[in-house]
């Protein structure tokens, strides 16, 4: 069971450039984060951290990125992600940044710290409204962040188990 341990790291890529947002993929992700790890800590530490690593889910909409590693990496892993300064795609470069949000064992702890995170987030920004309809919209939104809320619309709710 040992082996099988992993670890999580929920991130959001930070870019001043707006169109970095449409070249947030799977693959530029994994080659960015790959090629910092190789830079901060050298062939052993990409080869350590190279085992079942993968980009497990992205949002290019919100720019959330979840990786997972192994357990006995992740320290590797997490040291290099300040190091990502741009992504790639079609031989476009877009600066960006990676911000790491969180680190959990599993996929369901990363899900319920993201609906934490951006309920915070919403309620920074409910503050900051100028008029009513803004308000409304984002009051509306604060009521719709949870876990089982994608539930009615999949049409099976046995899919969610609690198991991974």
């Amino acid at each position: 069971e040992a082996a099988l341990s992993r670890r999580y790291v929920l991130c959001e890529v930070v870019s001043e450039d707006p169109r970095c947002r449409q070249c947030i993929e799977d693959r530029a992700v994994g080659l960015a984060v790959r090629d910092a790890i190789g830079r901060v800590h050298g062939d052993y530490g990409l080869a350590c951290c190279s085992i079942s690593f993968t980009v497990k889910y992205l949002n290019a909409y919100t720019g959330t990125v979840l990786l997972r590693c192994r357990k006995d990496f992740y320290r590797l892993l997490c040291s290099a992600l300040p190091f990502v300064r741009q992504l790639e795609s079609r031989n476009q470069r877009y600066p960006c940044a990676l911000r790491t949000l969180h680190v959990g064992g599993t996929i369901r702890t990363c899900q319920k710290f993201l609906i934490q995170y951006n309920r915070r987030q919403l309620l920074m920004l409910l503050q900051n409204c100028t008029n009513e309809e803004e308000r409304r919209c984002i009051q509306k939104s604060l009521l719709s962040c949870s876990l089982t809320e994608e539930q009615p619309q999949s049409g099976n709710e046995e899919d969610d188990d609690g198991t991974e």
